[in-house]
């Protein structure tokens, strides 16, 4: 018998363009997560299960131990640091780039510059290697709307067409990081399930052309 497999999954962008790769490995899962209520879903595999939580939670989740493996945002594991963890594919998908944007114009600097966003980790290190001073006020959503009502001078987010930006006036001022997401693997368990999650990973390059 396998070795019993657990895979941490957000819903939303990252799911559906996981399940294509987790089918090419031969896993997929017996129910819905946009329809069903369960959080810990049954796959096509009977020692292999999708443990469905919220996309930053998705590292904390696989660093302690309570999932295998996981799929989750560049982004995500830039603000999380990534410690316990393995990050052995670049599945390819979601993806997306990590910009600075702000009004066209510019902003008068009178002080120092005001930064809307959720990444406060990312922001503080791409400023620190500016060595520029800034003050960061951590959102949760709707970034584009901070420079509009002057709670901050620029935002950082994550950017994939540019439309919303668009759309408010904003346009991408600097680039941070070209995002995607990642296959993540808990340390200890790559030692005791080495066989199991190998397998996967070698699944899963194959599946996304590495």
């Amino acid at each position: 018998m396998n070795t019993p497999l657990t895979i941490a999954l957000s819903k939303g962008r990252i799911f559906r363009e996981t399940l294509p790769l987790l089918a090419a490995a031969g896993i997929e899962p017996a129910d819905d997560p946009d329809t069903s209520r369960k959080l810990i879903l049954d796959t096509s595999q009977d020692d292999v299960k999708l443990v469905i939580i919220r996309a930053a939670d998705v590292p904390t989740y696989v660093e302690y131990g309570a999932a295998d493996v996981g799929v989750a945002g560049k982004d995500v594991l830039m603000e999380h640091g990534g410690n316990g963890l393995y990050e052995p594919v670049d599945l390819g998908i979601a993806r997306c780039r990590l910009m600075v944007a702000g009004p066209e114009q510019g902003v008068s600097r009178t002080r120092r510059l005001r930064i809307a966003t959720k990444y406060v980790q990312s922001t503080r290190r791409h400023y620190a290697d500016r060595r520029e001073q800034v003050e960061i006020i951590k959102l949760y959503g709707s970034m584009e709307l901070a420079p509009l009502v002057g709670l901050a001078d620029r935002i950082v987010d994550l950017v994939d067409t540019g439309n919303t930006l668009r759309a408010n006036g904003l346009v991408p001022l600097e680039h941070i990081a070209d995002i995607s997401s990642r296959l993540i693997v808990n340390k200890a368990a790559m030692k005791m399930k080495h066989r199991r999650i190998a397998q996967l990973i070698d699944r899963l390059k194959a599946a996304c052309g590495n």
